[in-house]
């Protein structure tokens, strides 16, 4: 680190946002290049920049769930001995990757042939074949019905296509074409990540660039614990549930204690469930992604996240627990439902120590809809809690998500289905004197037959209120107005509409009573 501590603050933060911008130009170029309506407009992909050992330096502002669990992506390839002119594909849920619908390129940033630094894509692929068009069944109760697994295999050696791979991947999937022009544009960000690495190097040369990535490791690093030791010293408890597993119905317990010492975080999660029948299990991976997003709360915008700011986090969990899912455990909703109610409750406990706002929405509400060719994914957006300072967003992705919409227009111009309502779901917020968000409500026709599946939570316990604010409500998953539980596969009939009401935000604060409605 003698190098790196020869860099003053200003060229620092000159590199800090160098190095940010090569992965916002990732996903620039994988949103512009990608097919499916998923990534081109929901944005439901992530991008970031990892040195030689495999250690993250920068990542874009995209998904939660994916940035914080890449970095055991990158370590798996690593494992495969990379050389120059690689790319590897790689999606199963124990070898680095979340779910399978979630497909990660990593590429080596070669100089004169050295390995310096690696670039990293990973991108919700709405079908990657299984038992239901999705490949986000409610009832699978292995990871062998959810979809094709792929370990870290080369997609590319020495610059040319593994065809054999490639046409391996593309003959388990429902919509193989969607699939190869996504995968190549994943390609593309990689490649446009290398570029600008190589360009830094040549502006600086190889060790200013790798004594500023030390630096830009280490500068996160100590803002993190900077902001730990601002907390007080103690244990926070805290309890939250999956509202069942699409096998069984009854309530999966969380349970998370986290303990701030000096400039540290543990996260123990003793008192959670055994892995279950169904697949809420969750990957070490994601349950860390969960963890490292809650520790991320805490910290001022200007932090950046990279492998060094992760540092200070520690995460227990018993072996072979809910939240450490091991093969071959079906986890297609570990990554989604179960990630956002671990991070829910580790919040719940950090509020004991700092003021954080009402419980927002605590779901992704996976609404999922396909035929033999073609497969409509999407994550709805709800209410986010209330705080001292005003009133909970409405209608916004929170938490592990941070998607977009698809658009109505672009929804019904690639699928065969019709929006018949969307909008607010006015008055879902919790009451208080400052209001939660409201939720959403998305009602969709089918035209020709189709299969449904919902991955749902927070239907029967609404995010609560703060210092007295109310609960945000319920959210329902309706087929023809007719009650669904939050997780469940259904055969549909052209005609049968299908409508995901999201739950709103707590409120913060007990209004007066005139106020109460």
């Amino acid at each position: 680190m003698t190098q790196a501590a020869a860099i003053d603050a200003v060229t620092l933060s000159v590199f800090v946002n160098a190095l940010a911008g090569v992965a916002e130009e990732m996903g620039a170029v994988l949103v512009r290049s990608s097919y499916s309506s998923n990534i081109k407009e929901r944005r439901d992909c992530s991008c970031a920049l990892f040195d030689a050992d495999g250690l993250m330096i920068a990542q874009a502002e995209h998904i939660p769930v994916h940035l914080g669990a890449m970095g055991d992506t990158v370590a798996a390839v690593i494992e495969r001995a990379p050389v120059p002119g690689d790319v590897f594909i790689v999606n199963d849920p124990f070898a680095g990757g979340s779910h399978l619908p979630d497909i990660t390129l990593v590429a080596p940033v070669d100089m004169d042939g050295e390995i310096v630094a690696y670039t990293a894509t990973r991108a919700h692929h709405s079908d990657v074949g299984g038992m239901t068009p999705g490949s986000m069944p409610a009832g699978s109760r292995t990871i062998f019905q959810e979809g094709i697994v792929i370990p870290p295999v080369r997609l590319v050696r020495d610059g040319e296509y593994v065809e054999d791979v490639l046409e391996l991947v593309l003959a388990n999937v429902r919509t193989p074409e969607l699939r190869r022009a996504d995968l190549y544009a994943q390609i593309a960000a990689n490649e446009i990540g290398a570029e600008r690495m190589r360009a830094l190097v040549q502006r600086h040369g190889l060790d200013f660039v790798r004594a500023g990535c030390g630096e830009v490791m280490a500068y996160g690093e100590r803002r993190t614990r900077e902001v730990l030791r601002s907390l007080p010293d103690g244990t926070y408890t805290a309890d939250g549930e999956i509202e069942g597993d699409g096998v069984d119905d009854v309530d999966i317990p969380i349970r998370a204690s986290v303990a701030i010492n000096g400039d540290t975080m543990h996260v123990d999660f003793a008192g959670t469930a055994s892995a279950v029948a169904g697949n809420v299990n969750c990957p070490l991976s994601v349950t860390r992604s969960a963890c490292l997003f809650a520790l991320r709360v805490l910290l001022p915008p200007d932090v950046p996240i990279n492998a060094g700011s992760a540092a200070p986090l520690e995460v227990s969990v018993a072996e072979g627990s809910l939240v450490d899912a091991r093969h071959p455990s079906a986890v297609v909703a570990g990554n989604v439902e179960t990630s956002q109610r671990i991070a829910d409750v580790v919040l719940a406990a950090l509020g004991q120590a700092v003021e954080l706002p009402a419980a927002g929405q605590g779901t992704m509400n996976n609404l999922i809809i396909g035929g033999v060719d073609w497969t409509y994914y999407e994550t709805i957006g709800g209410g986010q809690g209330a705080s001292r300072s005003g009133a909970g967003p409405s209608g916004v992705h929170v938490g592990m998500s941070n998607t977009l919409n698809t658009p109505i227009e672009s929804l019904e111009l690639e699928f065969p289905l019709r929006v018949e309502r969307y909008e607010l779901r006015y008055g879902s917020g919790g009451d208080g004197v400052s209001r939660g968000g409201d939720g959403i409500e998305r009602r969709v026709r089918v035209l020709e037959p189709a299969t449904l599946s919902l991955l749902a939570d927070r239907r029967r316990h609404g995010p609560t209120g703060k210092n007295g604010g109310g609960a945000g409500a319920c959210g329902q998953n309706l087929l023809d107005d007719e009650p669904l539980p939050p997780k469940v596969t259904r055969e549909l009939q052209p005609g049968q509409v299908v409508s995901v009401l999201t739950p709103g935000g707590g409120g913060w604060g007990a209004p007066a009573p005139s106020e109460r409605r």
